[in-house]
């Protein structure tokens, strides 16, 4: 598919999914004869990656990591039990990572919506004298 059914897809703007590819962490799969970048399902999934680690706060190179491992994990090569236990381990430290970041999230949601029933109460006492 082409860069604009992938931007529709993953909610991504043009701008940064070339910024992706500039930065290689998404390299499209193909190019048509005319030169438009072709993408396939297997690239969707990494910009899907990406856009769920960047609002909690990984770096480019974190999630360049992360797909590295998660490329070799998926990869046909043969790894050794080793080799796969310490892919693992990799992804195992991003899975906690975000899980702390989700609930940091959730406590700073919870406080937001604290502070906008305060407002809303305020609102209605005020309303009514």
């Amino acid at each position: 598919m082409q860069i604009g059914e992938v931007a529709a897809r993953t909610e991504l703007s043009l701008r940064t999914i070339r910024h992706y590819e500039e930065t290689g962490l998404v390299i499209p799969s193909a190019r048509s004869q005319g030169g438009f970048r072709l993408y396939t399902e297997t690239d969707v999934a990494r910009l899907m990656v990406i856009r769920r680690m960047k609002p909690l706060g990984f770096t480019l190179e974190q999630m360049r990591d992360l797909l590295d491992a998660t490329d070799r994990l998926d990869g046909d090569g043969t790894l050794d039990d080793g080799e796969r236990e310490a892919l693992l381990e990799r992804v195992r430290t991003y899975q906690q990572a975000a899980a702390e970041q989700v609930e940091k999230l959730r406590v700073q949601l919870s406080r937001a919506e604290d502070f906008a029933a305060t407002l809303g109460a305020r609102l209605e006492q005020s309303a009514v004298r």
